[in-house]
């Protein structure tokens, strides 16, 4: 060691800590909380709209040529997927496009975080 690291190592008193407070323990640990609660809300929506647009591209590929067909696969897909519960079959819209059904669908999704306090999903997708 030279002498000017020993100086500085000296003036140092024993009660200096380096390290986190408390506060800051705090701050973080609410921030974490928060986030994982959003998390934990917003999850099963997200998982929800993915099931619904598998459901969405196997009712387009499978379901037949005519609206009420690909509306009656869609229903039965629903009867299977028992999480599904944001949007039915008449919620769908059904078009042809270049020789090729396409099936859109858009739904709001409100989930409630702390009340009064809710978070607002918009879903919208369509087939492949």
């Amino acid at each position: 060691m030279n002498v000017a690291s020993r100086s500085s190592f000296a003036r140092r008193s024993p009660s200096a800590q380096s390290g986190i407070t408390l506060i800051g323990l705090l701050f973080w640990a609410v921030l974490i909380s928060s986030f994982a609660l959003v998390l934990m809300k917003v999850f099963p929506a997200v998982t929800e709209y993915r099931t619904i647009q598998s459901m969405v591209n196997k009712a387009a590929r499978e379901g037949g040529s005519t609206v009420a067909e690909i509306r009656a696969s869609f229903d039965r897909s629903t009867q299977i997927e028992y999480g599904v519960t944001s949007i039915s079959a008449k919620d769908l819209e059904i078009t042809k496009e270049d020789d090729k059904v396409v099936v859109k669908f858009a739904y709001d999704r409100e989930i409630e975080l702390i009340p009064p306090v809710y978070l607002l999903l918009k879903f919208e997708g369509q087939s492949k």
